[in-house]
């Protein structure tokens, strides 16, 4: 055997010594559990976030001790892309070849929200922490912060009416600010650039037109009678008289407590609130309730009537009327 010979058989043999260790490492690393845990870990994944940003949150958060073997070996295997958003609970130590199973199989199961149509933001925030996503100072911390209603474009006087009414699915461990961000964002999706169109075709801005379909929503449950208490408001607005609704002036009497009393007593409709729409005149300075789709809608699309006054039947419907006399006929037959 020539001395060249033996040079490339050692060589190789060499090589594959280094590359059997090699393996051996990277099978130790990837078989090898994480730390210990000292408490169950919730894991977030959101939606979209890349697989190295999730490897560094993980590794964080003390679950990996290392992300590059992971990283690696789910780029190696094409899985980096295969994440389920969501939330994972973690009870006991996982390797990384483990916790890739983990990420690519089904998350924890997602947790109910259903806010309903006409909830004002602190029944909202009040759902939310009774619901077991944060502290209610957490969520009006957020809420009141000038930098927050900036970023989301929402007028100075706050949230309120733009905390879109619908059902939602979280992780239960959702940070709080991602929470208000899909609501704000689902109001945007449901509103759109018509909403903001048909508020300026009626003389409102998108403020005030939201300001109106909160007035709608607590008016009126009924989606057939939306459009025409739009139009009584609308008309009373363009004549210049006070709307004097009702659901106004007890936002502003309990806006610091709701949840009280619906009855309304002279006193509540002489007391001076800015929401007090029997003392001031046009619309309330800020929304109050969160309206729904069909109130949106009613407020930007009223119905092509003459009506400035309506009264409860007593029966969830109301009578509409054109003139002073014929409303005083309807309030005292239905009064009777």
């Amino acid at each position: 055997m020539t001395r060249a010979t033996r040079l490339v058989l050692a060589t190789g043999v060499t090589l594959g010594i280094a590359g059997a260790g090699t393996l051996a490492g990277a099978k130790y690393l990837l078989d090898r559990p994480g730390p210990p845990l000292a408490a169950p870990i919730t894991i977030t994944v959101d939606e979209g976030e890349r697989f190295a940003d999730i490897a560094a949150d993980l590794e964080r958060q003390g679950v990996l001790r290392h992300r590059l073997p992971l990283v690696v070996w789910a780029r190696l295997l094409g899985q980096d892309r295969m994440v389920h958003w969501g939330e994972y609970l973690l009870t006991t130590p996982l390797s990384p070849r483990e916790l890739l199973a983990r990420l690519t199989g089904p998350p924890d199961p997602l947790h109910t929200l259903t806010i309903p149509e006409g909830f004002t933001l602190q029944q909202v925030v009040a759902l939310l922490a009774s619901s077991g996503f944060g502290a209610e100072e957490s969520f009006l911390c957020l809420l009141d912060d000038p930098a927050f209603l900036a970023a989301h474009d929402l007028p100075p006087t706050g949230a309120e009416g733009y905390l879109f009414p619908d059902t939602y699915y979280f992780p239960l461990a959702t940070p709080q600010e991602r929470i208000l961000d899909t609501m704000l964002k689902r109001f945007r999706d449901v509103a759109g650039p018509d909403f903001t169109r048909g508020a300026a075709a009626v003389g409102l801005s998108e403020d005030q037109a939201v300001t109106l379909a909160s007035l709608i929503e607590e008016e009126t449950g009924r989606p057939d009678e939306r459009p025409l208490v739009a139009a009584v408001f609308l008309n009373r607005l363009r004549r210049g008289m006070p709307l004097q609704s009702d659901p106004t002036v007890l936002y502003g009497r309990d806006r610091g407590s709701p949840g009280g009393s619906r009855a309304l007593s002279r006193a509540d409709l002489r007391r001076s609130t800015p929401y007090n729409t029997y003392t001031i005149p046009g619309l309330p300075p800020a929304p109050i309730a969160n309206p729904g789709r069909e109130a949106l809608l009613a407020a930007v699309d009223p119905a092509p009537v003459d009506y400035l006054y309506f009264v409860a039947r007593g029966d969830g419907s109301h009578e509409f009327s054109a003139t002073l006399t014929a409303h005083n006929a309807a309030v005292a037959r239905y009064q009777r």
